[in-house]
């Protein structure tokens, strides 16, 4: 496989990347600047490649892109959405244990 296991998108292509994806999407709302986001992103990193036959994992930078934080009501970081057939099926905010992040991921398998 080709495809990167960790994707990193914006406004401009979140639509194609995450909403049309071919299987369930698990999207990383964060910021270089907050500290839960940087402890949480190599155990998000690890379960992008542990699921990586199952699951599109992807980051948005809030601050890169606020019109797609905006669209889905980020309010504060890390917050994770997970998506299946293009609609947020969960939603998770904070910095939370691998543990409660796999099974989150498992509700869209």
């Amino acid at each position: 496989m080709g495809e990167e296991t960790l994707v990193h998108v914006g406004d401009g292509d979140f639509e194609e990347v995450v909403l049309k994806a071919d299987r369930p999407a698990l999207v990383d709302f964060w910021a270089p600047w907050c500290g839960p986001c940087k402890a949480i992103g190599p155990t998000v990193e690890a379960l992008a490649i542990q699921y990586r036959d199952q699951i599109k994992v992807a980051k948005v930078n809030i601050d890169d892109h606020p019109k797609t934080a905006a669209t889905y009501g980020v309010m504060s970081i890390p917050t994770l959405l997970l998506f299946k057939e293009g609609k947020v099926l969960d939603t998770l905010i904070g910095l939370v244990p691998k543990e409660r992040l796999e099974a989150f991921i498992r509700k869209a398998l």
